[in-house]
């Protein structure tokens, strides 16, 4: 039998334990969102498996812990246990990564539907359910290990749940306002595992065992640290200007031989973009460079400013506008200022959109409503109670003007839910499909008429590639039929209705290498590139 460490004859070592495996749960549920979310979004459904996972993996690891703890009270195989989740987080930072895009591309020829969320929920059991197993199994084992005599087990067993519910406090604070935003998702995963592997050390130390196992784990946990923090999101860019992390979002800014372009993840496109040398874009903002034409733009709101793509539009095309953005994540406005050279007269609030406009009362000639929370937009910025607020910041003439982002086919997508939504507040109502790209725009004023006059100011325009385009608009743009899916702050499904968009879109542009599979094989697949 191992010997017991005379740590554990003063009760405060086991609930130093009990902290920071408490401590380390949350970290590592925290940072799982941050690893899964630039691959398949931070949406309501990731959490929900992100949560889901973990909750099963700590129930099933408390059971099988009471029951070895009853079979054989020995310390010494907890800590064990310990040192191995502490070890196995600490290179979720090296290999999670590649799991993630290994388990996609296997789901991407094996599976019809729903990908994205398979494809969440298995990368979340391969690399989360043993380490939380392992760490479920804390609690009953140290009950056994604490517990002496039952006239005092339930203040000890009140004090094991207090120390762990103090650390998970902790665990989830510290990582949301302080290691990811500062050091990032990786070194925050070895800051919490190695705590973890800390206790473990300890412990063995103590007993004066185990120390070849302690050196060799200590090795490899820090080749994991070194090796990990060097490593990328988007691990086969070669061009990246910048890759972070905020309180918010994970953040890339790469350039290409004519453009620089800001993402918030690594596999849903781009969030903006600045063209090198000025002009169009290509994309949805000179779309809806058409509500500032109509509405004589001199006063611009933006509602997900990113970057500043759609206000650098504005200050070229409509030199005497009066822009104001709103983002609500302060280092996306920085780097539109250090890489965007987002313009000097453009102000900037941090806020929530629809917080904004609840506090603001000013009126505005345009707004475009284009935030996104990854694939989705926010749930209280899609409803009839938001696009109601939205129209009472409206000038007499004035157009909203609401960025779809993936237009979907067939009955219940969320581009119908948001028509049907703003068309049952606002009378005229226009979409078109932007060429080349997956995005929708939609147009909505209080009158037909504002929105009819279109063709005639888009021939006056001087720029002639602007006023092709703009003379495209007035010609494709149509009329949609409206229904009932009207959302509400109580009821916006959102984020499953563009989870099931952004589905059908993969399916669409998968289709042609499915079909090589079925026909040829991998090898058919691989020699396709």
């Amino acid at each position: 039998m191992e010997k017991v460490s005379p740590l554990l004859a003063n009760k405060n070592f086991l609930y130093a334990t009990e902290f920071f495996s408490g401590m380390s749960i949350m970290a590592v549920e925290l940072g799982a969102a941050r690893l899964l979310a630039p691959y398949f979004s931070s949406s309501q459904i990731v959490w929900t498996i992100i949560i889901g996972t973990i909750m099963i993996a700590l129930a099933l690891g408390n059971v099988w812990g009471g029951r070895r703890a009853d079979l054989d009270a020995n310390p010494a195989k907890l800590y064990r246990r310990l040192i191995i989740a502490a070890l196995w987080i600490g290179a979720i930072p090296v290999l999670g990564k590649y799991l993630i895009l290994a388990l996609a591309g296997v789901l991407i020829v094996a599976i019809d539907t729903n990908l994205l969320i398979w494809a969440a929920f298995l990368s979340c059991m391969a690399i989360f359910v043993l380490p939380l197993f392992l760490l479920g199994t804390v609690t009953p084992s140290l009950v056994k290990y604490a517990t002496d005599n039952l006239e005092h087990n339930g203040r000890i067993v009140g004090n094991l749940n207090a120390f762990n519910t103090i650390g998970s406090i902790i665990g989830t604070f510290l990582p949301t306002f302080l290691t990811i935003p500062t050091v990032g998702t990786a070194i925050t995963f070895f800051i919490f595992s190695g705590l973890l592997l800390l206790i473990g050390i300890i412990y063995f130390v103590s007993v004066g065992t185990k120390k070849i196992f302690c050196a060799v784990v200590a090795v490899i946990f820090i080749l994991c640290g070194v090796i990990g923090s060097s490593n990328s999101f988007a691990f086969w860019e070669k061009n990246l200007l910048y890759e972070g992390e905020s309180i918010y979002n994970y953040l890339q800014v790469k350039e290409t031989p004519d453009k620089i372009i800001f993402s918030t993840n690594v596999l849903f496109g781009v969030q903006s973009l600045k063209v090198k040398g000025g002009g169009l874009t290509g994309m949805y903002y000179d779309y809806a460079l058409a509500a500032p034409l109509l509405a004589d733009g001199k006063k611009i709101l933006i509602l997900g400013m990113g970057t500043g793509t759609f206000a650098e539009q504005c200050k070229k095309y409509f030199p005497v506008a009066q822009i104001t953005g709103v983002e609500i994540d302060e280092k996306i406005t920085a780097l539109a200022k250090k890489y965007f050279d987002l313009p000097e007269d453009v102000e900037v609030v941090t806020y929530d959109g629809r917080s904004f406009l609840q506090a603001d009362k000013n009126i505005y000639d345009v707004i475009l409503v284009d935030a996104f929370q990854d694939i989705s937009p926010p749930f209280q910025m899609s409803s009839t109670e938001f696009f109601s607020l939205v129209k009472n910041h409206l000038a007499a003439g004035g157009v909203m003007v609401v960025n779809m982002n993936m237009r979907a086919s067939g009955a219940d997508n969320i581009n119908e839910y948001l028509i049907d939504t703003i068309g049952k507040n606002f009378s005229a109502v226009r979409i078109i499909d932007a060429r080349g790209v997956t995005n929708r725009v939609l147009f909505a004023a209080a009158d037909d008429k504002i929105l009819n006059e279109l063709y005639a100011r888009a021939e006056a325009l001087d720029d002639e590639n602007l006023s092709q385009l703009m003379i495209h608009i007035a010609d494709t743009w149509t009329t949609p039929a409206l229904g009932e899916n009207i959302l509400t702050d109580d009821r916006a499904p959102v984020e499953m209705l563009s989870m099931r968009a952004l589905d059908n879109i993969i399916q669409q542009n998968l289709k042609h290498y499915k079909e090589i599979y079925h026909r040829e094989g991998l090898d058919g697949i691989l020699n396709s590139f």
